[in-house]
């Protein structure tokens, strides 16, 4: 099992948890106590959680957040979602292999009686846009109750090691996602008029104003909230491809909760697939957990989310192939290999440019949908709703914490507990942390003073982000406008080498470089968080400039790590000082990594790709009936079973329109499915009294 386990991790504490035993499939296994089923059959090595009972593929995990049923299997005789479902002493989880058969029937089922909770705010989310809410709303005495289907408050929060990026005093700037959690989880329970339920599942907004709530095993009903805030986040988006539906095909974000939530390594070699935040992140903290990371493609012209995200790990040396798409995913029962292609301005495969690459884990990264069920059937309901975050609006963390902020204020407004008009200068902030990264531009170097200590800053785009600004003890560093948006420049040269803008910057995109020393061969200290490549003094390092061109070995004479550095570990090297302010980082990845396999393998045409994983539906059959004429998405959902399965077509829901799209059929023409009653489904047994 230990090989399956992070031991060492340059951001996170590795704690000592118990050791208990459960069994799979008549295995006797080991898990820690308080995981989920996923994360402990992951630890084991496991990948592979069944068969299909249809075409028998294999299946295994994708979004490991409840939203699918990729990862259901029997935990004690009832099927459950392994990815949400803890781990028990002694507990026997099996695959499913066909059908179960069912209990026996129990004499005395009873139906529960649900207990009934009022409240003034229901928040359903526990993530940064709920929480932000939850404190404003606590500091104005409102009764207020937040459900989260998770063990934890944080949301995504507690799975995001790397920094922030905005402004300190609005969104936390510069510190980490895991510790934004904390800080929100402690503030939250000091209020008495905020009421948490963890581990506890919306299930649907009700017609007489009731919201179904699962929570101990047990069902609930909140009477009548008086007002209803939708901040349940996102769902990941998916592609059609060959081999989409092969264990080892799974999101970035469920990725990254095995890894920085559950500390296991879930892969050893991996391709990312999508240039967003999202995906460049996620590659980031695989090298952070030692897994290699084989490459990225991105079908745009450039990566959609933060350069600075791209080009820390382009210096590491994870290359970045932009104007490329995914062929196919490789293998029998679990992933091999996946073969990639160059696309023209039309997203085609360009013929002859296709490469494939050992791996054994694909991330999927190409987006994110709003889960704003809960909003309309509130709306539906006569609830008044609010929404706020990803759940209204997909952008970064910190824009979420501002904006969950502001829909407090305006809850607050509806139920008459604030006559004050929420401040102007609130909206500009939540436009401008919710703004696109500007254009990309080199580093300017040339202009920047050679004093005793100089800060060289390697961004290369305008994104909100000014923390290095609010940390220099000195006022060294300044950016035009005094605006969240645009570049550091140097104020003064009064730098005394304090290191603050180094620790602090969450793109890792700031140097300092000391010609105190040697004015020919200044010393230059780099920012370093992936410790499981660990360098020490004597150890020679590739240097690279912004974007991860190579330009000279060097020697590190020097490293520092302190309480004040943010685990953030400072590499220091001595340079000629004709590149010193070029150098930005230091390779860290092996070339052979990278490099593509002789043979193209594409084992599939496009039109077997699987569109709806729970039923196995393909693209071709779903094309076939809209060749023929049907724009009624209930039709399809009912001559293929598509959108039928477990998981309420949240999977291939995006899927299907996508194909009408490529069909050349305009989505207006589109008769909407029909929603199943509940958001989630839940055993029976929660309804009544029973005990199993």
């Amino acid at each position: 099992m230990s090989e399956w386990r992070i031991k060492k991790h340059p951001i996170l504490s590795i704690p000592k948890r118990k050791k208990i035993g459960f069994y799979w499939n008549n295995q006797k296994l080991l898990a820690h106590e308080g995981e989920v089923i996923a994360s402990s059959l992951f630890a084991n090595g496991i990948h592979v959680f069944g068969h299909h009972v249809k075409d028998h593929s294999a299946q295994g995990i994708f979004c490991a957040n409840g939203q699918c049923a990729q990862c259901t299997v029997m935990a004690n005789g009832i099927p459950v979602k392994s990815c949400m479902t803890k781990v028990e002493e002694n507990m026997i989880v099996e695959s499913l292999e066909g059908l179960p058969e069912l209990p026996m029937p129990v004499s005395n089922f009873r139906l529960s009686g649900s207990k009934e909770v009022k409240t003034d705010v229901l928040i359903i989310g526990g993530g940064p846009a709920g929480l932000s809410a939850a404190l404003q709303l606590g500091e104005k005495g409102i009764k207020t109750l937040i459900v989260d289907d998770k063990d934890r408050l944080g949301g995504k929060l507690v799975v995001q090691t790397h920094k922030f990026f905005g402004s300190i005093d609005d969104c936390y700037a510069g510190t980490r996602g895991t510790d934004i959690a904390k800080i929100f989880e402690e503030k939250i329970r000091k209020h008495p008029s905020i009421t948490v339920w963890l581990s506890s599942t919306a299930m649907y907004v009700f017609s007489d104003k009731k919201v179904g709530i699962v929570t101990d095993g047990k069902y609930y009903k909140i009477v009548s909230p008086r007002i209803l805030l939708n901040t349940a986040g996102a769902r990941e988006r998916f592609l059609v491809f060959p081999g989409n539906t092969l264990p080892g095909v799974y999101g970035a974000g469920a990725f990254q909760t095995l890894v920085n939530r559950d500390l296991v390594k879930p892969a050893r070699r991996l391709f990312v697939v999508g240039g967003g935040n999202v995906g460049l992140i996620a590659a980031y903290h695989a090298l952070q957990a030692g897994i290699d990371v084989v490459g990225l493609v991105e079908a745009l012209p450039q990566c959609s989310g933060y350069q600075v995200h791209a080009d820390k790990i382009k210096r590491l040396g994870v290359p970045i192939y932009t104007r490329h798409t995914i062929l196919s995913a490789n293998g029998k029962e679990h992933v091999e290999s996946v073969t990639v292609s160059e696309i023209d301005s039309d997203f085609r495969a360009i013929p002859g440019t296709e490469k494939t690459y050992e791996c054994d884990t694909v991330l999927i990264a190409v987006g994110l949908s709003p889960v704003n069920e809960f909003y309309r059937e509130a709306e539906q309901a006569g609830i008044k709703a609010f929404s706020a975050g990803d759940a209204k609006e997909i952008a970064e963390a910190s824009s979420a914490m501002f904006n969950g902020k502001i829909a407090a204020f305006e809850i607050a407004r509806v139920l008459g507990r604030e006559d004050e008009p929420i401040p102007e200068d609130w909206y500009e902030k939540a436009n401008v942390l919710k703004s696109p990264p500007g254009p990309t531009t080199p580093p300017v170097y040339d202009s920047l003073p050679e004093a005793d200590i100089t800060p060289v800053f390697h961004c290369a785009q305008e994104i909100p982000c000014n923390p290095c600004v609010s940390v220099c003890p000195k006022g060294v560093i300044s950016i035009p406008g005094d605006s969240l948006l645009g570049k550091p420049q140097i104020a003064n040269q009064e730098c005394i080498g304090c290191n603050k803008c180094v620790f602090i910057c969450p793109g890792l995109a700031i140097s300092l470089v000391d010609y105190s020393e040697d004015q020919d061969n200044p010393v230059v200290s780099l920012a370093y968080e992936v410790y499981n490549y660990e360098y020490k003094r004597g150890d020679t390092v590739l240097l690279t400039d912004f974007e991860g061109t190579p330009l000279q070995e060097a020697v590190v004479i020097d490293t520092v790590i302190n309480k004040a550095s943010r685990k953030t570990q400072i590499i220091k090297v001595r340079v000629p000082k004709e590149i010193a302010k070029r150098v930005a980082g230091f390779k860290i990845q092996r070339d052979e990594v990278t490099v593509p396999k002789d043979e193209i393998t594409r084992d599939k045409i496009p039109d077997d790709a699987i569109v709806c994983w729970c039923e196995r539906v393909t693209a071709a059959e779903i094309r076939t009936w809209i060749r023929k004429g049907i724009r009624d998405l209930n039709q399809i959902k009912a001559v293929t079973r598509a959108g039928m399965g477990a998981c309420g077509s949240k999977t291939c829901g995006d899927l299907i329109l996508q194909l009408f799209k490529e069909e050349g059929v305009p989505l207006e023409e589109l008769t909407l499915h029909t929603t199943r009653p509940l958001f989630s489904e839940a055993p029976f047994g929660v309804f009544s009294n029973i005990s199993y």
